[in-house]
């Protein structure tokens, strides 16, 4: 009986790497999505079972070492840097060195032992570069740093390496699935990416542009030197020089248009600076720019993505773009505030019209807005600014029918309780606080058009909401807020004092209009109890003061009302619970001139 022949190392070693160079070339051909990859690592990882099967000889060692480096750098593709570690610890593992590992000095000590072999000393360059990015990826920078002395070798021993041209057409060269050069260029300019970040999150700007200068001029794709002029732009900009950062924002979109997170970055750098108008069109131009059909995120031919490298928690912050929903809605609330109405308007009802056709699958909460009854408030308020408000109404019933049903019969906020309740940090305070504002805006909308008595209708179903809302101190009973009780922790309880000093005050003025003086002065001064910071209820305040003969109190509410420091940024003051500038108004000129006349009396 005949057996079949054992084969020689040497002809299992021309075997194995044969089947090597397939898999090298299938890599090349193929479509490289993760299912082919995962698919091509599973072939490659048998093959490494089967090197590995023998013991570590010396002639098989290019072999072992270069698919160790294949193995390593599709793991890495597939975002498994551990089992990159893993296969990487166990191969350094059958080497004779008596040094451990993970010492400090092991990379420093094998690299001095293969000193005289080019061969191997080229395979464990490769290996030491696979090492620098698994420590990339892992934002072991100390570590990374710890190690200079080796990494500034890989510069001469990896360009010294075999072209892949020269591999291709040489059978018994093992193929690689990234060129080390390549692969070292890629390491060096993440690494330096990655230090600039951590230096600017550190307060080092001046050490952080340095490590950035360095990064710009090295071969690279070009989002990664965009991002350079990014950093760099950010580090310019906390220190002081605005307009050279916006440069470097600028030169960053202009290496790559797909680097939109600089024009982001020059969008926060206007906002701080004031410039409103810049800001708006830098918020035009990035909502325009993500709504483009979507592109890789990184736009460049290395195996290995930069965005499998760039993994630190500071620079994953510097480099976040809003979605396209969230500055839509940026653009629309600057719009407004900014007596855009008309575009801001627009800007609204384009963000609802596209949440609503659930074309992207985004929900609100998804993408960081607010939720669904806030921009209906916010649309409302709007289209009410814009002379609309029958289309306020509408948005404003859409609420209530939503909220209403959902209302508790009485909330009690605990102090040392939070609640962000503009954005629904408590579900129960927030539900009372969309349809107190729904209400708010209905009334307001029913003065728009002089519709007094319903007017006065909404605006009491706002009050006798907000009725259902008390507040218990430490150790206390629950009592119904009052100003007094307002502080920066209790930032809640302002929101709904504003929302109540508001509905009073704008009842006591749809009682004015219909020559209720009386009722008027007692709505007019209890908003003002709810809310000093009121400006129109100061006003009318005075206006009935003055109707009823009482003058010299009139002018001194008057003169109150315009000393008043306001304490909460205008920013901040979503633009439903705003004091409306549509309605009866009164001119403050007129009203001082008043004053001077009974000055004279």
């Amino acid at each position: 009986m005949s057996t079949k022949r054992q084969q020689s190392p040497s002809e299992l070693s021309d075997t194995w790497i044969q089947e090597n160079n397939e898999l090298v070339n299938k890599w090349q051909l193929q479509n490289r999505d993760q299912n082919h990859t995962r698919l091509l690592l599973s072939e490659f990882c048998k093959l490494i079972r089967k090197i590995q099967g023998l013991p570590p000889l010396e002639d098989h060692c290019q072999l072992e070492l270069s698919a160790v480096y294949n193995v390593c750098l599709l793991s890495i593709v597939l975002s498994e840097v551990s089992e990159a570690q893993t296969l990487l610890t166990q191969t350094m593992d059958r080497g004779s060195d008596p040094v451990a590992f993970h010492s400090p000095v092991f990379w420093r000590t094998v690299l001095q032992s293969v000193e005289s072999s080019e061969t191997m000393k080229s395979c464990i360059q490769k290996l030491l570069c696979v090492q620098w990015a698994v420590w990339l990826a892992n934002c072991s920078l100390q570590t990374i740093e710890g190690h200079q002395e080796e990494f500034s070798s890989l510069s001469t021993g990896v360009d010294q390496d075999m072209p892949s041209i020269l591999r291709q057409t040489n059978s018994n060269i093992p193929l690689l699935v990234m060129e080390p050069r390549r692969f070292l260029e890629l390491l060096q300019i993440c690494t330096l990416i990655t230090k600039g970040a951590e230096k600017l999150n550190e307060g080092q700007s001046a050490k952080a542009i340095t490590d950035l200068q360095a990064a710009s001029s090295l071969p690279a794709p070009r989002i990664l030197v965009a991002y350079t002029h990014l950093l760099s732009g950010s580090c310019l900009a906390h220190s002081g020089r605005p307009q050279m950062a916006l440069q470097c924002y600028r030169t960053a979109l202009e290496t790559d248009s797909q680097c939109v997170c600089a024009l982001y970055q020059s969008v926060l750098l206007f906002r701080r600076l004031g410039n409103a108008e810049a800001e708006i069109q830098a918020l035009r131009l990035l909502h325009s720019t993500l709504m483009l059909p979507d592109k890789p995120v990184m736009s460049c031919d290395h195996v290995v993505s930069p965005s499998l490298l760039l993994r630190s928690q500071t620079l994953s912050s510097l480099l976040s773009v809003p979605s396209a929903f969230c500055v839509l809605h940026s653009l629309a609330q600057k719009c407004v505030l900014q007596s855009k109405v008309s575009e801001g308007v627009e800007h609204y009802l384009d963000l609802l019209a596209a949440l609503h056709s659930d074309q992207h699958g985004v929900c609100p909460e998804e993408s960081h807005l607010p939720r669904l009854p806030e921009l209906y408030l916010e649309a409302g308020a709007a289209l009410l600014m814009a002379q609309r408000p029958l289309d306020c109404l509408t948005l404003c019933d859409e609420v209530i029918t939503t909220t209403l049903d959902l209302l508790p019969e009485k909330v009690v906020l605990e102090d040392g309780e939070a609640a962000d309740v503009c954005t629904g940090g408590d579900d129960k305070v927030a539900m009372l606080l969309w349809t107190g504002a729904a209400y708010l805006l209905h009334g307001h909308s029913h003065c728009h058009q002089q519709d007094w008595k319903h007017a006065v209708i909404h605006y009491t179903r706002c009050i006798n909401l907000l009725v259902k809302m008390h507040f218990r101190e430490k150790g206390g009973r629950p009592q119904v807020p009052s100003a007094d009780m307002v502080n920066e922790q209790r930032a809640d309880l302002g929101v709904l004092q504003r929302l109540k000093g508001i509905s009073l005050a704008w009842r006591g003025i749809s009682f004015m209009q219909s020559d209720e003086p009386r009722n008027a002065l007692r709505d007019l001064q209890l908003g003002l109890q709810a809310f000093p910071e009121c400006v129109g209820a100061g006003l009318w305040c005075g206006e009935v003061l003055w109707k009823l003969g009482r003058r010299k109190e009139a002018a001194s509410c008057w003169e109150k009302t315009w000393s008043i420091t306001r304490h909460t940024p205008a920013d901040s003051i979503p633009v439903y619970l705003r004091e409306p500038q549509t309605g009866p108004t009164l001119d403050s000129a007129a009203l001082r001139l008043r004053i001077s006349e009974l000055d004279l009396t």
